[in-house]
């Protein structure tokens, strides 16, 4: 099926969202029973970790780190964010700088500041958009505010409330900084993140049984196999383990002196898609096809191209003596594997 639809649904009994896009799967949503990313926690810093520069702090949820602390004495009550999920037996990552984000807003708390997506040209939106913040906002705000790229398709309106509703929210939160450990927010479930984050223009499917009825589930079930076709008999497998995941790039039965470079560009065009729907992150190896050294500059190339239309803050690391190319990739799901077996 051509174009895009949002299908709302649930898989074993958790809340799911997908995109499909063209008949094919290009996100994927499970809501999970551990705190969610985006979650805000008045939590108490509970011990120092000497030689790291951070801190363990308790919350109603677990133990939590925070990184990179100064001037946080134990037993002080302090505003975190939960960055994303934690691995088994390892503390909550948290922040201390808080984003309120919906679809149309992002309310920066002790960021001041007013800005608009640079991917939104057109001088007559801005100017509109401008307009907006000045009704909604006072002068000197200490709130900052990034207006994102989806406003460019908005109604004015909902824009407007969209700000309004996320700075009421921040300033209620920052109020309530004093006190015993306690989740003043939750993120957001998958739902309301699939509104938030996927801005095109799509058809929304509400009606039980949509993953079934639109190939979700077959779609989900190709995704058990670490073996991933790239075409013209080349393939990727993506193995996770417990220190890394592994991915293998092979030609199959070409041996044709270009066929190297052919898969590994096929590889770095696909590569992101997979690791979002997969949940996977970290650190990340990729065992390249063989290829001169001279085609290194194209295959990265390709791979950060791909990687730009990818939410999830991923590094490009480099190569390694062996030739492997390695990526580190924040750990912003849970492993797909462990939420729908």
């Amino acid at each position: 099926m051509k174009g895009s639809q949002i299908i709302l649904d649930h898989l074993k009994g958790r809340e799911a969202a997908a995109l499909m896009v063209d008949g094919r799967l290009d996100d994927f949503l499970i809501d999970s029973a551990g705190p969610r990313p985006g979650a805000i926690y008045r939590a108490i810093a509970d011990r120092p970790v000497k030689g790291r520069g951070g801190m363990f702090l308790k919350t109603p949820d677990g133990p939590a780190f925070l990184r990179q602390v100064k001037g946080l004495a134990p037993g002080q009550p302090i505003l975190v964010q939960v960055t994303g999920y934690a691995e088994g037996g390892k503390a909550i990552p948290v922040t201390q700088k808080l984003l309120f984000k919906s679809r149309y807003a992002i309310v920066t708390p002790g960021a001041p500041g007013r800005n608009i997506s640079r991917s939104i040209r057109d001088d007559d939106v801005r100017d509109m958009l401008l307009g907006i913040v000045h009704e909604v906002m006072e002068e000197g705000d200490e709130m900052g505010l990034i207006l994102r790229s989806s406003c460019a398709e908005g109604e004015a309106g909902e824009i407007a409330e969209d700000i309004d509703a996320m700075l009421s929210l921040a300033r209620q939160v920052m109020a309530d900084a004093q006190g015993d450990a306690e989740k003043l927010t939750d993120g957001d479930a998958p739902h309301a993140e699939a509104w938030r984050e996927w801005t095109s223009d799509a058809r929304v499917v509400t009606d039980p049984g949509g993953f079934e009825s639109h190939g979700v589930l077959d779609e989900l079930e190709a995704l058990a196999d670490i073996s991933v076709p790239l075409g013209s008999g080349a393939s990727m497998f993506i193995e996770p383990t417990r220190a890394l995941v592994a991915i293998d790039v092979n030609t199959g039965r070409d041996t044709s002196p270009a066929a190297g470079l052919k898969a590994n560009l096929a590889a770095a065009r696909e590569l992101p898609r997979q690791l979002r729907l997969r949940g996977l992150g970290g650190q990340i190896t990729i065992d390249a096809a063989p290829m001169p050294k001279k085609d290194r500059r194209a295959f990265e190339g390709a791979l950060r191209a791909a990687l730009r239309g990818d939410a999830t803050e991923t590094a490009l690391v480099g190569w390694t003596p062996l030739g492997h190319f390695e990526l580190q990739r924040k750990r912003a799901r849970l492993p797909l594997a462990g939420m729908v077996a």
